[in-house]
């Protein structure tokens, strides 16, 4: 049986099918169990879309599918039911991104650290630029994605969390807690990450950055303290081939050598040829700091891949200059003799 070789006519009459067993008489005939994650809609009707997907194979094989052997998301069951031009919506919202609490925790603040109503003008703004930064592209989101109600709910759960609310709380993940914190340690760093995203979406200068996109960087956007959409914005910078060029020369012509800011690590001197003239560029400045001003080169700095990773690793990011210190301390302190130099290093093209 060729999993997937099913048509728009094979996919209606299971529909039809459906219709008349009823939904739970044929979710136990053919031993399926309700959707979790997606739903097929059709003329206003909502179905488990991995049922209908392997029911469906019987029209041409002879036989259904067994939910064990296909999956009812992305790649298989969803993928062959949109193929054929019918409708498949999530059947509940994902988890919120960082880049969403820090959106939603800003108006909070804003608020005296209360939540807010679904009929707060702020709560209709908050969910419009909810809209804008599209967190999940559209076949990972319900109808009620990111909607009033939903982002209403969301600033009590950030609210109730806080230190000095003694009445009951409301729901409340892990990731709306350290952002809740985040906002009470740096306040002053979070509320600009807020606004530069919130203007940047408002006025269409921020792109977009679904999950799918992600790259080596996965790990560093999770904790970065500006939220992933202005991280990228942040690597962009230091990928940008001119700067870094620019940056070389200008290091090379002021006599200096292409050795890490932090740890002294030289390419060439420990690869050769192989590491002549290759050094990471770090733009020392947080974009939520300097915002969308042009880069200069004296907020860049060169330094080795793994203290890059190591900057870039969580909130707050260290400069390089403490990072020197972090490093030179550890040295002082006898828990190192040297700098050890690493066996392979953790070498990233500069993009």
């Amino acid at each position: 049986m060729a999993k997937g070789a099913i048509s728009r006519d094979d996919i209606l009459k299971t529909l039809e099918e459906c219709d008349d067993l009823g939904r739970d008489a044929f979710l136990d005939l053919y031993d399926y169990r309700e959707a979790s994650t997606y739903l097929l809609v059709h003329n206003g009707k909502e179905y488990d879309s991995k049922a209908i997907a392997g029911v469906a194979h019987k029209h041409q094989h002879g036989a259904p599918l067994t939910h064990k052997q296909l999956s009812g998301g992305l790649g298989q069951a969803v993928d062959w039911l949109k193929r054929e031009g019918f409708t498949v919506v999530a059947s509940r919202n994902p988890k919120w991104t960082r880049d969403e609490l820090i959106l939603a925790c800003d108006v909070v603040v804003r608020n005296g650290w209360e939540g807010l109503s679904a009929e707060d003008p702020r709560i209709a703004d908050l969910s419009d630029l909810l809209q804008l930064l599209a967190a999940y592209p559209e076949e990972e989101r319900a109808a009620t994605y990111r909607n009033r109600n939903g982002a209403a709910r969301k600033t009590f759960d950030i609210a109730t969390h806080h230190p000095d609310y003694t009445k009951k709380r409301t729901n409340g993940g892990r990731l709306d807690r350290e952002v809740l914190q985040d906002f009470r340690d740096r306040p002053a760093e979070m509320a600009q990450a807020a606004h530069l995203l919130r203007e940047g979406l408002k006025h269409g200068t921020l792109e977009p950055v679904l999950p799918e996109d992600d790259d080596d960087d996965a790990e560093d956007e999770a904790s970065a303290p500006e939220g992933r959409v202005l991280y990228r914005r942040h690597r962009t910078r230091e990928r940008n081939k001119g700067l870094r060029k620019k940056k070389i020369a200008a290091v090379l012509r002021a006599g200096g050598t292409l050795a890490c800011e932090a740890c002294g690590f030289d390419f060439e001197a420990v690869y050769g040829e192989r590491g002549e003239g290759y050094i990471e560029c770090h733009h020392v400045v947080p974009l939520h700091e300097a915002g969308e001003g042009t880069t200069k080169l004296s907020d860049l700095a060169l330094i080795c891949s793994n203290c890059h990773r190591m900057i870039h690793r969580s909130a707050p990011w260290p400069t390089p200059a403490e990072l020197r210190a972090l490093v030179q301390r550890r040295v002082s302190e006898g828990e190192r003799r040297t700098v050890p130099i690493p066996r392979t290093a953790n070498v990233r093209s500069t993009r």
